[in-house]
């Protein structure tokens, strides 16, 4: 049927479809972080570099396009104009887009990267 608005997905369907987006623009070092039951801003969070400003901008314009083409989900953006950390919010996924000089020097994926265990005493 023509003329339907697109179904709203699952955070995880969101977060496949941007998955695959990064994918197909070449994104590097994609690291996906689980923030259900952690955090009242997103289900996920994604950190993902681009060798480039260029690449940055590119692939931040891609995952909220395809995301607006698939679902309807229109996202937030910020920091395009720089292309040095793109931060794009689509309400249950929060995916960080950055240039590895920029990446290596906020290391946001180690602020919610998961408690390493207790050492065991001897």
């Amino acid at each position: 049927m023509t003329g339907q608005t697109p179904m709203t997905p699952t955070s995880e369907n969101s977060l496949a479809a941007i998955l695959k987006t990064l994918d197909d623009m070449k994104a590097e070092d994609v690291v996906q972080i689980d923030l259900r039951g952690k955090s009242a801003m997103g289900d996920y969070m994604i950190v993902c570099s681009g060798r480039s400003s260029r690449q940055v901008g590119a692939i931040s314009e891609k995952v909220a396009d395809d995301l607006k083409t698939q679902y309807g989900i229109l996202s937030k953006m910020e920091g395009r104009e720089t292309g040095d950390w793109v931060l794009i919010d689509t309400g249950d996924v929060i995916v960080h887009v950055f240039r590895p000089e920029v990446r290596d020097f906020y290391q946001i994926e180690k602020m919610w990267a998961p408690a390493p265990a207790a050492a065991k005493a001897q």
